[in-house]
């Protein structure tokens, strides 16, 4: 009789897990495939637009100093559900705006490669988080150094899945400055892998705790991240702080982070 119950009970979560899977994650990443790919024109590299969106005002007209983390959607098939996302600082009176990149070719930190408010693959980035005057200038030398401690920073360290990625990259710098407040959006894939290899400590922001394996399954709750459920690097989650639903292709839907 015990034994059946439990069977019975071990089915019953098999099917509630399979519905969560389907209705969380494989219908929301199936519709926003189908508007991708009916959207959006798929524009091989060397096509692309990569130009200033014109977002950041030149450095000169703002001489203090600020921080920017970006966030735009990859080209191609990848642009279903997946950003690529960056950092920008410039440090007070500096007449030019530094950027920080991951990318899978040749060494994999890039500085400077494109405009700090570029374009990817011709998306236009949106703003992920800020910060400005003192509270930048505080935060820039930690930026710096967490960039230089990057372990995986060699030729072929790069693993478009589940990471090292440029989100793995950029979660590391952001666990360097939890006072930022600033959290990776659910479409940065690969932001779940953790640098520090192990599978469970705090979240990036240091206000939750995070349990991740190797960036595949895991689950973070945290009042900057949210709730966030991380099966094979999609994201299903809410956001209570600034309050939004998280869906898989779709991203955050709500109030913007920033």
């Amino acid at each position: 009789m015990a034994h059946s119950l439990a069977m019975s009970g071990a089915m019953q979560i098999v099917r509630w897990s399979f519905k969560l899977f389907f209705l969380g994650f494989l219908l929301p990443l199936a519709a926003h495939a189908a508007w991708w790919l009916s959207s959006t024109e798929a524009v091989a590299w060397h096509e692309a637009n990569w130009s200033s969106a014109r977002l950041l005002p030149a450095a000169r007209a703002k001489p203090h100093a600020a921080v920017y983390v970006f966030a735009a959607r990859t080209g191609r098939w990848k642009g279903i559900f997946a950003d690529h996302t960056w950092v920008v600082i410039k440090e007070r009176g500096a007449d030019r705006y530094m950027r920080f990149d991951v990318v899978g070719w040749g060494q994999p930190i890039k500085v400077n490669n494109w405009a700090p408010d570029a374009r990817w693959f011709g998306n236009v980035p949106t703003l992920v988080g800020s910060a400005e005057g003192a509270a930048a200038e505080k935060l820039i030398p930690k930026i710096k150094a967490a960039v230089a401690r990057f372990p995986h920073r060699r030729s072929g360290d790069y693993q478009v899945w589940p990471g090292p990625n440029s989100n793995s990259f950029v979660a590391h710098v952001l666990a360097a400055i939890p006072e930022a407040g600033i959290a990776l959006p659910p479409t940065a894939i690969g932001k779940d892998w953790r640098t520090d290899g192990q599978i469970a400590g705090l979240a990036p922001s240091q206000t939750g705790v995070q349990l991740s394996l190797n960036g595949l399954f895991g689950i973070t709750a945290a009042w900057v991240e949210g709730f966030e459920i991380n099966v094979l690097g999609l994201v299903l989650g809410v956001d209570i702080r600034r309050p939004a639903i998280k869906l898989p292709g779709f991203g955050r839907i709500g109030i913007p982070a920033a």
